[in-house]
C-alpha cells in the first residue's frame, strides 16, 4: 500500500499475518513503520493497491463497507470528541445504548471516576475535549468504542497518554470484560506488547518478526532493539 498522491514509495509491502479470533496481536515498531498505516487498512479506511485483507475468511473487498465498520471498531491515539455532553459523545459507537452499556464502557476504559467527578454523563464536554487531560480524552474515546462494539477492536496506540499503572489498567479490564473481542494493539511500549499472544514487529513497511515475546527476543533484532532501549540489558522476563 502506498498513499494516494504521495511519493508512491510503499508504506507497506510483502505484509501477510493471520489474527485469530480471540487473540490479542501486538504491533510493535520504530517510528514511520507502518503500524498506523495498518489500522486504517484493517479498519478498511483505505483498501491495499495489492493484495487483499480478510475478515472471517472472507475478502474484506466483498463485504458492504457498513458491515466492516461494524464489525472492525477503531479507537485512535487522537480522540475526536465534540461539543456536547459526555453522554452524546458515547452514544455516537451506538444511538441506541442504554446507561447501563454506558457506564459498563467507562467503568472498563478506566474512566468511570474522572467523569463522575466532572458531574456525570451529562457534563459537557468543549469543543475536542479541550477541558480534559489527554489521557482522559483518550479513555473517553475507547470508551466510545467499546459501546459501539464488534468482533475486532483496533487500539491504534490509543493509551499512549496514559502512565503505566492506568494503561495496565485499562489494559487488564480489556482482558477481563472483552475476553470475546480480538484486538489489534498497536503501541509504542513493550511493557505492554509482551503481554499479548503474539507480536507483529514491523520497520519501513516490512515484517521483521511475527511471534510470542520471547521468540522475537531470540530472533529479532528490531524487536531486541527496542526491548533494551527501553528495558534495558538482555533481561528476558
Amino acid at each position: 500500500f502506498a498513499y494516494p498522491g504521495g511519493s508512491g514509495v510503499p508504506a507497506l509491502q510483502d505484509i501477510s499475518f493471520t489474527l485469530r479470533r480471540g487473540e490479542r496481536l501486538a504491533v510493535v515498531g520504530p517510528t514511520g513503520a507502518g503500524k498506523t498505516t495498518l489500522a486504517w487498512l484493517c479498519a478498511r479506511l483505505y483498501e491495499p493497491q495489492k493484495g487483499e485483507l480478510y475478515l472471517g475468511g472472507r475478502p474484506m473487498s466483498r463485504l458492504p463497507l457498513v458491515r466492516v465498520r461494524r464489525q472492525v471498531v477503531v479507537a485512535a491515539q487522537r480522540s475526536a470528541l465534540f461539543s456536547g455532553t459526555i453522554r452524546e459523545n458515547l452514544s455516537m459507537g451506538d444511538r441506541g445504548a442504554g446507561e447501563a452499556q454506558l457506564c459498563a464502557a467507562l467503568e472498563t476504559a478506566q474512566a468511570a471516576d474522572f467523569v463522575a467527578e466532572a458531574g456525570g454523563l451529562d457534563a459537557v464536554l468543549v469543543q475536542g475535549g479541550v477541558n480534559l487531560s489527554g489521557g482522559q480524552r483518550q479513555r473517553l474515546s475507547l470508551a466510545r468504542a467499546l459501546v459501539r462494539g464488534g468482533a475486532v477492536l483496533v487500539l491504534d496506540d490509543c493509551t499512549s497518554a496514559l502512565d503505566a499503572t492506568t494503561e495496565a489498567s485499562v489494559l487488564s479490564m480489556l482482558r477481563k470484560q472483552c475476553s470475546g473481542m480480538t484486538v489489534l494493539l498497536i503501541s509504542q511500549r513493550i511493557s505492554t506488547v509482551m503481554r499479548t499472544d503474539r507480536i507483529l514487529c514491523l520497520e519501513d513497511g516490512r515484517v521483521m518478526g511475527f511471534g510470542a515475546h520471547r521468540e522475537l527476543l531470540d530472533s529479532c533484532p528490531v524487536y531486541r532493539a527496542i526491548y533494551t532501549s527501553q528495558i534495558g540489558g538482555d533481561r528476558h522476563e
